[in-house]
């Protein structure tokens, strides 16, 4: 029966679940080839004002080389609703807003799903209880005029610069055309990226050794390359121009030169978009090629020995992961590949139907490696954080929610670390079995007690019983810490204060359909110790230890990965701390350090330095 107007009116309407906006997959030089002008479906959230803005981001267009403002975008505008957003442009700023905010949202929704729990940025988590500041992440997307995209701490925000191309060897682009960071599907997804890691761990951004700076640059790339395998359009054009194999870096013409040499476009080979990151960039800034890529050099256990550049050494930890899965993506496929040479298919000429499922293969895995590589971040160490680190921390997620591995997904992760020389510390040897972390091991018999009263499914949508709840469990898991310190690997030095830094429920299903129910916390310990001890006048530095639990609901602890502070009488025997001094006097003696932290003078603010994306990604 037809509604009268009146009651036609009383409808309730619910807000939508998701927002399409317009954005480029790669950049602006691909132009509509590979599906590059994408509709990404942004999780729906009531815009709080025209930017966007949001209770996650708020987009301010402050442009602070010419000093003025450009009109912020209205989604929310029926003309913008009706068109799934503005269609993609160079030279519009709107379009440049609307582009930073749906992959920085998109980005964010991935660390939720695959997190279990809602984002909470840092900065909003320490300055807390002030009604002044905005818990919002800003986004500029034309910070200044200059080859660089950032994340800063301290700005509570992304800012992306604009430069113009070089003028003798710009690639595809126009020479001395103006260049947007910010219409990089890549670099907004790295530069969120950061932002991401930051709001999970608080002190990954202190300068303790090589592999700090360049696990937060390994991370980012991580994330932005396993989102291209999203791109349905670019994947399945590669699927077909490599025959199935999407790492090749180089893809295949197409159609065969007749004599040697090329001489038409259809003849020649082309890079392969998938394992390139910010190809517009590195091209606009004279290198002819893109900014990195997922495969650079062949495996090299050495390789670490002699590599200090953060991007560089963070290349290695992306060519281990991305070994890892390309491997598994092979292993998914060989029968299908199998019964396409059955079948009469050639390399170079799938059936349409071979090629959506090989797609499919890519995408599924794509998706479970990123989701390995987020949880991971739930079972890293809360300080120092090292390459080795996070194989163990990727090999205990993924034990936790897939004990079965019919794929072979861990081992194949082990050998690709294994091969380009990440070594764990701690562990006896490269087995499953002696990477995953493990419970406290007790030394006199007895076993560690539970952590009792911990409060869990707290009534989110309720702030007043979300932070009675949150003092509650943090007073529970301080005086847990006391009573258990030597057993969780801190310190009972007189004046070693314990703090719980950070604790939240997480929830996985696993693929049986069981639900996990864990509680993850961060306790650290910190002391100052002498930058030099042999000179006195060198400063301080802040040394700090500490260990993440991962708790059940009965408050058995599952899992505690340490790293002890010490004491100080035993600072002469102590491996890393005279690690971190050795990273430190070398980062003050200009040895190629100094560029990536925030104060680098031989002084006492040495205590406050933290890693400084500004100068890490200068020219990067």
């Amino acid at each position: 029966m037809a509604l009268e107007r009146d009651e036609r009116s009383e409808v309730d309407l619910k807000d939508p679940v998701s927002r399409p906006l317009k954005a480029y997959a790669f950049d602006p030089t691909q132009g509509k080839a590979l599906g590059n002008y994408m509709t990404v479906s942004v999780r729906y959230l009531p815009l709080l004002r025209a930017g966007p803005a949001d209770r996650y981001l708020a987009v301010i267009d402050y442009d602070a080389t010419n000093k003025c403002y450009y009109r912020p975008v209205d989604l929310d505008d029926p003309a913008v609703l009706i068109r799934s957003g503005l269609d993609p442009a160079e030279t519009d700023p709107q379009f440049h807003q609307q582009m930073v905010y749906a992959v920085a949202s998109e980005t964010i929704r991935r660390f939720e799903l695959a997190l279990g729990r809602s984002i909470e940025w840092s900065f909003s988590r320490r300055r807390r209880g002030d009604p002044s500041e905005s818990g919002s992440l800003r986004i500029f997307p034309h910070a200044m005029q200059e080859a660089n995209a950032y994340y800063s701490r301290d700005l509570r925000a992304l800012l992306f610069g604009y430069f113009p191309a070089s003028t003798t060897d710009s690639g595809a682009n126009l020479p001395g055309q103006m260049v947007f960071t910010c219409l990089s599907h890549d670099i907004i997804a790295h530069e969120t990226t950061h932002a991401l890691v930051d709001s999970q761990r608080d002190f990954f951004m202190e300068p303790t050794s090589p592999d700090a700076p360049a696990f937060h640059e390994a991370f980012a790339d991580l994330v932005a390359l396993f989102q291209h395998f999203s791109f349905k359009e670019a994947l399945l054009a590669m699927i077909q121009r490599t025959g199935g194999a999407i790492y090749q870096s180089e893809v295949a013409p197409e159609r065969q030169p007749a004599m040697a040499g090329g001489f038409i476009q259809a003849e020649l080979s082309s890079a392969n978009p998938l394992v390139q990151l910010a190809r517009q960039f590195g091209e606009a800034m004279g290198m002819r090629k893109a900014l990195r890529a997922a495969l650079g050099t062949p495996p090299n256990s050495r390789m670490l020995e002699t590599v200090w550049e953060p991007h560089a050494r963070g290349a290695i930890l992306v060519a281990a992961v991305f070994d890892a899965f390309f491997t598994i993506y092979v292993r998914r496929t060989q029968d299908l590949m199998r019964i396409a040479r059955l079948g009469g298919s050639t390399l170079y000429d799938l059936h349409p139907d071979l090629s959506n499922r090989l797609a499919s293969e890519a995408v599924k895995t794509a998706e479970h490696f990123l989701n390995i590589c987020i949880r991971a971040l739930d079972y890293c160490p809360p300080v120092d954080i090292r390459f080795g680190d996070f194989l163990r921390a990727m090999i205990t997620a993924d034990s936790d929610l897939v004990p079965d591995d019919p794929y072979g997904y861990r081992i194949a992760i082990i050998d690709a670390f294994r091969s380009r020389g990440i070594v764990p510390e701690g562990a006896a040897s490269f087995s499953e079995e002696s990477l995953r972390w493990a419970p406290p091991e007790i030394f006199d018999g007895t076993s560690l007690p539970t952590c009792k009263g911990l409060e869990f499914d707290v009534f989110k949508h309720d702030p007043d019983l979300q932070k009675e709840a949150e003092k509650k469990n943090g007073g529970v898991l301080h005086d847990y810490a006391v009573a258990n310190q030597e057993a969780l690997g801190l310190s009972a030095e007189e004046g070693m204060k314990i703090q719980a830094r950070t604790f939240h429920e997480v929830h996985r299903v696993r693929p049986d359909g069981e639900v996990l129910f864990d509680f993850v916390a961060e306790l650290t310990q910190h002391r100052e110790v002498p930058a030099d001890p042999q000179n006195p006048d060198a400063g301080t530095f802040t040394f700090r230890g500490g260990t993440t639990l991962v708790i059940d609901r009965a408050g058995e602890v599952r899992v505690a990965i340490q790293k002890r502070v010490g004491a100080v009488a035993d600072d002469s025997k102590n491996v890393r701390l005279k690690q971190q001094r050795a990273y430190l006097n070398d980062r003050i003696s200009s040895v190629g350090m100094a560029a990536y932290v925030t104060d680098s003078r031989l002084a006492a603010r040495l205590a406050n330095a933290t890693i400084d994306f500004k100068l890490v990604h200068r020219g990067y």
